[in-house]
């Protein structure tokens, strides 16, 4: 059935293809010579095209070499309506909706759309499909090609398919879109970008974005961008831009350069994404986190006061209020590490090494000038944002070794140990002299839920708890990279 299609045909048009003036003929020795079926197969297996017939109902019966070649399919996948597969998804109901027209009125197709190849490319290929008629002028075959079309186009057409392409699908995404030229003039903006501004198409090209920027993220804006300009790196900044309404709305702008095989660039592809919503729930959060932790630091204050101001100064007990006021005033000082920070909040603690963190954090705990906690090994330097976590474990750890641990006694002492082993900061936490330990608790406190959230999530290690008669031991790993 598969190479015996012009008999098929024959058949379906009474001997059409025997006609004088449709068959080609060949001239030996002054005769005319019938092609013969081998010469048929020869001319659908070897076209310059991909071919394919279909009954009157669209079922395809038959492809040549090429097609199959080209798909990389067989003749079982393809056959009936398995020609489906190898369609772009996207496009492939519009092709249906007009192949089912066509089959419907008996009139020709053409269309353009991608087909996927054995390598996996889609390419867009010119589709012509016309019917053959019989006797009774009703369709009896369908006779189809596919011609790759992208390889027929000019430099110049080729060009205003891909950049109609961009257009359609930036003009789709729900965010704004631009790109420049390599020297940074704004040569495109999407849809979303006019809706945005409400500005006239056209007039922000080259440097007049810069007018949409509020004034006073103008300066910041602009010197950002030709450092990214002149450097290659990537673009990212929260300004303000000027909405159809006259309102100013943050946003987050973020570009990149688009290069050549040789590190070349050739343009810089950017968005803005409408962040206004999201920045004021930020500020309000921030706003509430600092008015919290100024209240904290006041009861902090006012207690170590009321301690002052009911001790008299020569009562034999005014030593014992002065350490008591003295470490209350130390915990004053050690909230502030163990909750986020932004730049409006910063504590700026002065030192950037682990030992200095876990020292300011455990100095209230000290007794009549005893030291109780111990911090030895190798030190190793912390950011501001790894500060916070580890603070807050630091924190946690302290506080519940008060209550149920080492420090809950006199005579009891807690040994930080850190060291550097393959790139990872182990932390290993002790405590000793405390009231011993009868069994693993049963129940997990808040506090220790949010500490390990903050190692394993925030700095991506990991948190082991050890639970010994002597007391507890907490063994922490943490990527040194991440601190």
């Amino acid at each position: 059935m598969i190479y015996k299609w012009p008999k098929l045909i024959a058949e379906a048009e009474h001997e059409y293809w025997r006609t004088p003036s449709v068959v080609p003929h060949i001239l030996s020795s002054d005769k005319a010579v019938q092609p013969s079926d081998e010469d048929f197969r020869l001319l659908a297996d070897n076209i310059p095209a991909l071919c394919w017939m279909a009954r009157a109902d669209g079922y395809i019966y038959w492809y040549n070499r090429r097609w199959h070649d080209y798909c990389g399919s067989t003749p079982k996948s393809m056959e009936g309506w398995g020609w489906q597969s190898v369609h772009d998804p996207l496009e492939l109901s519009h092709v249906l909706e007009k192949w089912k027209r066509s089959i419907a009125d008996g009139q020709a197709f053409e269309m353009v759309f991608p087909l996927r190849g054995a390598d996996g490319v889609f390419r867009q290929f010119l589709t012509r499909i016309v019917p053959v008629l019989g006797q009774d002028n009703e369709v009896v075959r369908w006779i189809g090609t596919n011609s790759e079309y992208q390889s027929g186009l000019s430099a110049k057409e080729a060009l205003l398919v891909s950049e109609a392409k961009f257009k359609a699908l930036t003009d789709a995404l729900p965010q704004m879109v631009w790109s420049t030229q390599p020297d940074g003039a704004h040569d495109y903006y999407n849809a979303r970008w006019y809706e945005f501004t409400g500005m006239p198409y056209g007039s922000t090209d080259g440097d007049g974005w810069n007018d949409v920027f509020h004034p006073d993220d103008r300066k910041d804006a602009f010197a950002k961008w030709r450092h990214a300009l002149a450097t290659g790196e990537d673009y990212e900044i929260e300004y303000r831009l000027r909405h159809h309404s006259g309102e100013y709305r943050w946003t987050l702008g973020r570009a990149l350069p688009v290069r050549d095989d040789k590190g070349q660039i050739l343009r810089w592809i950017g968005t803005c994404t409408d962040i206004h919503e999201s920045k004021l729930v930020a500020e309000r959060t921030e706003l509430m986190s600092r008015e919290l932790s100024h209240r904290i630091k006041n009861i902090f204050a006012v207690v170590a006061g009321l301690i002052g101001l009911s001790t008299p100064k020569d009562a034999p007990s005014a030593k014992f209020a002065k350490q008591l006021a003295g470490r209350i005033s130390a915990l004053g000082r050690a909230h502030n590490f163990a909750r986020p920070h932004s730049a409006y909040s910063d504590p700026g603690h002065g030192f950037t090494n682990l030992h200095g963190l876990i020292n300011e954090i455990l100095m209230p705990y000290e007794m009549d000038g005893k030291v109780r906690c111990h911090i030895s090994g190798t030190d190793v330097s912390v950011s501001e944002r790894s500060a916070t976590p580890l603070a807050l474990v630091i924190h946690e750890l302290a506080t519940n070794a008060v209550k149920y641990g080492a420090l809950a006694k006199s005579a009891g002492e807690v040994h930080i140990v850190t060291e550097l082993q393959s790139e990872q900061v182990i932390i290993n936490w002790t405590e000793l002299g405390g009231p011993e330990v009868a069994s693993v608790p049963e129940r997990t406190g808040f506090g220790t839920q949010l500490s390990e959230i903050g190692i394993t999530s925030q700095l991506g290690g990991a948190i082991e708890r050890v639970w010994s008669n002597a007391g507890l031991q907490v063994i922490m790993t943490v990527p040194a990279a991440h601190l």
